[in-house]
């Protein structure tokens, strides 16, 4: 499998609010939940790509983000087909690994290996998939 761009995320005051909108305005439907220690997260889906929107708990800085009242693009996501080959080529080509999120060793969707680029922008990749996508193992 090549590369594919199969995550976006965005940061939201409301996550209801937004589902709603994005299943109204676009069809898009809601392909799971989830909670963790920074904050939470609504994925919704086209059925191909996942669109999470993310909400971060105040004054928890894992959002990467230096104003915890920031709301818009946050992050992309590619799924890759080895996580240490795709590392290395990020880092020999100027990235640097961030942080991780989920176990990297379970068989199904959400584990993101985070990364910025070199003008800081967060990006992740995945051997799995997210919630969502059309490849996603689940």
């Amino acid at each position: 499998m090549a590369a594919k761009l199969r995550h976006f995320a965005i940061v939201v005051r409301d996550q209801e609010k937004s589902a709603k909108f994005y299943e109204e305005a676009f069809g898009f439907q809601r392909a799971g939940f989830a909670q963790g220690e920074m904050g939470s997260a609504q994925f919704m889906t086209d059925g191909v790509v996942s669109l999470a929107l993310l909400y971060y708990k105040k004054g928890h800085k894992a959002s990467g983000l230096s104003d915890e009242n920031f709301v818009g693009s946050h992050h992309f996501g590619i799924q890759v087909d080895d996580l240490k080959s795709a590392g290395d080529k990020i880092e020999a080509a100027g990235g640097t690994f961030f942080y991780d999120l989920g176990n990297e060793n379970q068989k199904v969707g959400n584990f993101e290996r985070k990364f910025k680029d070199p003008d800081g922008i967060i990006f992740d990749i995945s051997h799995t998939g997210w919630s969502g996508t059309a490849d996603c193992k689940k």
